[in-house]
């Protein structure tokens, strides 16, 4: 299947997608101005940014209660909330606010994020056709652009709520049209909608080994090269940026890798690709080093997380998607809870460097899930499921 019938089957969902990574970009790319107005250490920043993980692990929680009781308008509502919350980081200057606000950007943030990954698995089920990294490049797209406009933006002097509000202002736009129905609940489903432990659990550990790496290196590309390697704030925002345009090429070759060769194979190539990358990164001298080993790191991680999330999809019933991708949203974005609290206070202890070589490591556990999951495919093969 093209990348371009890909896009057009899911367009709906894509369009969120494209929207959360523009505003996600953005953010990244404003970091190291957000943490210079809270007067914060790397230790406290990091510590501050768990408030979104409170606020995404929470949302995901209720994910599917609110898909069930909204239907159609659910990823509306959602869309709409991340627009209101994305004004806050910049209006925001004490620490123990913008925790609050994290909290309630990962909510909202968290909340579009299950129920954009529901529709689009309600789609691979109904064309049987591969459409998650498809989808997961347009977020890349909008990362790498909102990260870019940013760091002009910032270049330029404009203040940070004047950025965030020109892609809220987009967010609302796309809000329109946003309006999908879940997929219907058919057949005799014997074992209710209460999703298998391993599928979950497996699949959930290697998104978290993902997004993990993604968490880190978008929050702290910026600083590390504006920082270790003495950047300006144009070269800094070309941290995340350059992270995603690689995600997004490596998720777009993804949808057509994903066609021809076992997905439990990619992700092991890819963790292994991501950690060469990482380990760049930790050893740049300069900056476009440093640009180098983020796009290795950005085109190796790209497929990891949506091949996972796929792959849930397949491994369960249709009643049982909805909870089964909100349940390994959960231990994946679970990430967050540590991944910004360890960046943080390891680069205060031993600085960046280190910090991006224990990504590295971080990223080959990948390796010995997908060889779990592969097992478990088996297992299942002969009963149909």
């Amino acid at each position: 299947m093209s990348i371009v019938s890909a896009i057009k089957l899911s367009r709906i969902p894509g369009s969120a997608f494209l929207a959360l990574g523009l505003f996600w970009g953005s953010f990244a790319a404003q970091v190291p101005s957000l943490k210079a107005g809270l007067g914060a250490s790397d230790g406290v920043f990091g510590t501050l940014l768990l408030g979104s993980s409170i606020g995404l692990v929470t949302a995901m929680l209720i994910a599917p209660r609110v898909d069930a009781r909204l239907g159609a308008h659910s990823m509306q509502t959602a869309a709409l909330l991340v627009a209101l919350a994305m004004l806050l980081p910049g209006i925001i200057s004490v620490p123990w606010g913008f925790f609050l606000v994290m909290v309630l950007l990962g909510f909202s943030a968290g909340l579009l994020d299950v129920l954009m990954n529901t529709r689009v698995s309600d789609l691979e089920a109904a064309t049987g056709r591969p459409l998650m990294n498809a989808n997961h490049a347009l977020f890349s797209v909008g990362y790498a652009v909102g990260a870019v406009l940013a760091g002009l933006g910032r270049e330029a002097g404009l203040p940070a709520l004047m950025i965030f509000a020109g892609i809220a202002a987009i967010m609302v736009l796309v809000v329109l049209g946003l309006r999908m129905q879940p997929a219907a609940e058919e057949g005799d489903d014997p074992v209710g909608t209460q999703s298998p432990f391993a599928p979950v659990m497996l699949c959930g550990l290697v998104v978290l080994v993902a997004f993990g790496a993604e968490a880190t290196v978008e929050a702290w590309s910026a600083l590390h090269i504006e920082r270790t390697l003495q950047g300006g704030a144009a070269e800094g925002a070309m941290g995340p940026a350059t992270l995603g345009l690689t995600m997004a090429f490596g998720r777009f070759a993804g949808q057509a890798v994903s066609q021809k060769f076992r997905e439990t194979n990619v992700v092991m190539v890819a963790a292994c690709v991501s950690a060469v990358g990482a380990v760049i990164a930790a050893m740049a001298p300069t900056p476009v080093v440093a640009y180098l080993g983020f796009g290795v790191l950005g085109l190796g991680v790209s497929v990891i997380g949506p091949l996972a999330l796929g792959l849930v999809g397949k491994l369960v019933t249709s009643r049982q998607r909805s909870r089964a991708i909100s349940r390994v949203s959960i231990v994946g974005f679970s990430s967050f809870f540590f991944a910004p609290v360890l960046m943080g206070w390891s680069s205060e202890l031993w600085g960046l460097r280190v910090s991006y070589a224990g990504v590295a490591g971080t990223l080959l556990m990948a390796v010995p899930l997908a060889l779990m999951i592969r097992g478990l495919q088996a297992r299942r093969a002969p009963r149909g499921a």
